[in-house]
């Protein structure tokens, strides 16, 4: 008859402990992981703040835009102290054209949002038309009456188009470079 070895015997660990901590790579590893796939997560959904590098202007490394919102603000300034006039006029709206182009060069970039900005320059213009057109109103809450609702559809597609290349640009950034053999 074969005589049975003696085992030794486990220590059990009761079911309310928690088990041992052995460290672990693969644990770790794994960890890790669900930690950046979470920021990731969260980082697609974030609405507000920039994403990633600034995008590139059209002029390639010429700041044209930036100049330009420079010089209008110089031309403000020499018009408004001169007492008004086409000075003060042309160096507004050369500022102007300068911060609507890299407004608008960052927000359908996904780069940051300014949907409130590129909505109420066009809700401006249409209250400075309306003035034009039928006068100074007795009231001025009649040109809100105008103005508000173009505002707000404005602002509106701009913030959807604003996430639908927010979403795009968090996607481009969060994906590596493809290797090339």
């Amino acid at each position: 008859m074969a005589s049975r070895k003696p085992t030794k015997s486990r220590k059990r660990r009761s079911p309310g402990t928690a088990p041992r901590a052995v460290p672990s790579t693969r644990r770790e590893t794994r960890a890790d992981r669900e930690a950046r796939a979470e920021r990731e997560r969260k980082r697609g959904q974030r609405q507000l703040g920039r994403e990633g590098q600034r995008p590139e202007g059209p002029f390639g490394g010429l700041p044209v835009s930036e100049l330009a919102i420079l010089v209008g603000l110089i031309a403000a300034v020499v018009g408004f102290l001169s007492g008004g006039g086409v000075p003060l006029v042309v160096g507004l709206i050369i500022c102007a054209l300068g911060v609507v182009e890299v407004t608008a060069r960052e927000h359908f970039s996904g780069y940051r949002s300014h949907a409130a900005l590129l909505a109420a320059i066009p809700a401006v213009v249409l209250e400075a038309a309306l003035v034009v057109a039928f006068g100074d109103p007795k009231q001025g809450a009649l040109l809100l009456v105008a103005v508000v609702p173009v505002f707000a559809v404005l602002f509106w597609l701009l913030r959807r188009r604003f996430l639908t290349a927010r979403q795009a640009r968090v996607a481009r950034i969060a994906r590596p470079p493809a290797r090339v053999p």
